[in-house]
């Protein structure tokens, strides 16, 4: 554990160990310099195990270096991503070492499956907590990801007995029974992104034994019509691209035991007249107990940085975006 104390000119961090200073500092001291970067008004000085840290955000910089030093204790990589995303939470006054580290579920071949920013991790402990939970953001924010992994956390731990996965097929319309295939053939290119999101969870085999003995089930939105889903966890993806009538539908759809996670992108409405089923729809539901609205935004984006970017720029100039593009 490092030791951090605080004279009256600064902050001082011990790190105990060499053998973690260079990955603290980074290859060729890049982590450091990244560091200043962001903190123009703060001096640090490197000596030894010593990290003296002086100026304006002495105090943020001291908490900073405390959080990633307890992530590489606990075998965490720091990269640029993880680095990027330790500052915003330090600054927000939350603790990467404990939001980057929690494991939400055990995901194909071992590996942990973790939220990766506050607003993820926000996300996950409303579906722990709620019945239904809106997960509301642009793309790369995890959210069709992140509600598979919680999916299959409760089926692994029986509080359900099945997954449903949904999403309106609107680019079909009225065609979609004239597609070639089955059922599932025929809505596969709509539900594409949480069929990935399972194979990263169980792996391909088990996902599809999973499908075959219905212990997951895909159906598209207008399939839910007359339907009480109990003892399930059901995922409705692209929500943004329901009608308010298809939505009102499936809300009501939730029968004892279930869970439902709605998911969807208000900037990226394909409904033809423009009525989404999430427009107005957190000012109508606000105080129903057991139901939350979590916002993800660009911060939570943990795609290339690049994507994060672009999605700041356009929350930034809304207005010329009113349809999906790309």
């Amino acid at each position: 554990m490092s030791v951090t104390s605080r004279p009256v000119s600064g902050v001082t961090v011990v790190v105990p160990g060499a053998h973690l200073m260079s990955a603290l500092l980074g290859e060729r001291d890049d982590h450091l310099r990244a560091i200043e970067s962001e903190f123009p008004t703060t001096v640090i000085h490197v000596r030894g195990n010593e990290i003296a840290v002086s100026g304006g955000e002495a105090d943020v910089v001291g908490r900073l270096f405390e959080e990633l030093t307890q992530l590489l204790q606990r075998g965490e990589n720091i990269d640029d991503a993880v680095l990027i995303r330790s500052i915003l939470m330090v600054r927000a006054h939350e603790r990467p070492s404990v939001i980057l580290t929690e494991e939400i579920v055990r995901g194909n071949q071992g590996r942990a499956v973790r939220a990766k920013t506050s607003g993820q991790r926000k996300y996950v402990e409303a579906i722990l907590n709620n019945v239904i939970t809106f997960g509301l953001g642009p793309a790369g924010t995890g959210k069709s990801w992140l509600a598979v992994a919680m999916a299959v956390q409760a089926l692994q731990t029986k509080r359900v007995q099945r997954i449903i996965l949904t999403r309106p097929a609107v680019e079909a319309g009225e065609r979609l029974g004239f597609l070639p295939g089955d059922l599932a053939a025929k809505i596969d290119p709509y539900l594409r992104p949480l069929y990935d999101a399972l194979h990263d969870m169980v792996g391909p085999e088990q996902s599809k034994s999973m499908l075959e003995r219905q212990i997951v089930e895909v159906a598209p939105l207008a399939f839910m019509r007359g339907r009480t889903l109990n003892n399930s966890f059901i995922i409705l993806d692209e929500a943004q691209n329901t009608t308010p009538e298809q939505m009102k539908m499936f809300l009501t759809r939730i029968g004892f035991g279930s869970r439902i996670v709605v998911t969807g992108d208000t900037t990226q409405v394909d409904v033809p007249d423009g009525r989404s089923g999430l427009s107005g729809l957190e000012a109508i539901l606000t105080g129903v107990k057991d139901l939350e609205f979590v916002h993800l935004s660009a911060a939570d984006v943990v795609r290339h940085r690049i994507v994060a970017d672009i999605v700041a720029a356009y929350e930034s100039n809304p207005a010329p975006v009113a349809r999906r593009f790309g």
